[in-house]
């Protein structure tokens, strides 16, 4: 159940600010304070609209066409892609206070929101553990313990190459090691 409410919460907190670009960049579009309930409705719609619509899609695309190209192919998964994001973005305008006019209202914001979602998958695991951490951290004062810490791992540091033991530390505090070794000298 973390998980999920981790992953809901990193990705609304995220749609919030895609939705906010959205309504201050592409003209015709405006969202100002509905962004919270049109996150909600776009959060809930890539995590179970989404999946759903782009294998329906994929399968009736993949029975269409037998031989296709590696670049034909390219092409028309970013056209599906972009057909599920038009209907999410129809529906978030229907489920929302968003409004959206004229046929750039309705073009546009899902080309924003699949460069969105990009970008999102690309930062998904920073902003998951970040959040993770945040959830541990409010679990643990509404219990009214400690923050827990994670279990010990098996003595796996002896077989770690010195690459992966030093992402683990810079995952820990978020500096390389460059970083750590000029803050030292600092105090």
């Amino acid at each position: 159940m973390k998980n999920g409410i981790v992953r809901f919460v990193a990705l609304a907190v995220f749609n919030v600010a895609v939705l906010l670009l959205i309504g201050v960049l592409l003209p015709g579009v405006s969202v100002g304070l509905n962004a919270l309930w049109a996150s909600v409705v776009l959060t809930l719609a890539a995590l179970f609209v989404k999946p759903l619509l782009a294998g329906a899609f994929r399968k009736s695309a993949a029975k269409s066409a037998s031989e296709r190209t590696k670049a034909g192919e390219k092409v028309v998964q970013y056209v599906l892609v972009y057909v599920v994001e038009l209907i999410i973005w129809v529906l978030t305008v229907l489920l929302s206070g968003v409004r959206a006019s004229g046929f750039w209202g309705f073009v546009l914001p899902p080309v924003a929101l699949l460069l969105g979602w990009v970008i999102y998958d690309r930062i998904d695991d920073r902003m998951r553990a970040k959040t993770a951490e945040i959830y541990d951290s409010v679990q643990a004062k509404v219990r009214g313990g400690s923050r827990s810490t994670p279990a010990p791992a098996t003595n796996t540091a002896a077989s770690e190459s010195p690459e992966t033991a030093a992402a683990r530390e810079e995952l820990r505090d978020g500096l390389t090691p460059e970083q750590r070794r000029m803050l030292d000298e600092l105090g």
